[in-house]
């Protein structure tokens, strides 16, 4: 076997999905809205998402939501 480790395994859309807390369907959309970038593999064109992607995607919309002036709030601990 080779060696794996420059390899990064990319992300379904389910993954994508749980990480974001939205929904499949979001993800699908945002995908074909180029908001967030895609690769389509396989013969049926299965969404692949890599993570620098959806780590970008993620500093963008805490970024716009600072200029907003909108304020995260803290998860309570309960």
């Amino acid at each position: 076997m080779g060696n794996h480790e420059g390899i990064n395994p990319m992300l379904t859309i389910g993954d994508v999905a749980r990480l974001l807390n939205v929904h499949i369907n979001t993800v699908r959309r945002w995908s074909n809205q180029g908001i967030l970038k895609t690769y389509r593999i396989g013969s049926r064109g299965d969404r692949r998402f890599e993570r620098e992607d959806i780590a970008s995607f993620l500093l963008q919309q805490r970024s716009k939501m600072a200029e907003a002036g909108v304020e995260r709030k803290p998860l309570s601990s309960s």
